[in-house]
């Protein structure tokens, strides 16, 4: 089975400073602390996997503060 490359970049904004037993729950994603927020980034093969990320943010009872997509080519 061939990996499929990432469809589109994502950066995801979480209220505060996640420690690394919340961050392991992603890690596919690059992280970076912005100020009192953490910023997940990285590629997602589809909507159905951003999906998956959001739900796991949900389910981990963090805060959302926003979703970007960070390159805007339809494909």
């Amino acid at each position: 089975m061939t990996a499929q490359a990432p469809s589109a970049r994502y950066e995801i904004r979480l209220r505060g400073v996640l420690g690394d037993c919340l961050l392991a729950a992603f890690p596919d994603l690059d992280v970076e602390t912005r100020g009192a927020a953490t910023v997940l980034t990285g590629g997602l093969p589809d909507q159905s996997a951003l999906f998956g990320v959001l739900a796991q943010v949900e389910a981990l009872g963090l805060e959302l503060l926003g979703v970007h997509r960070l390159d805007a080519r339809v494909e």
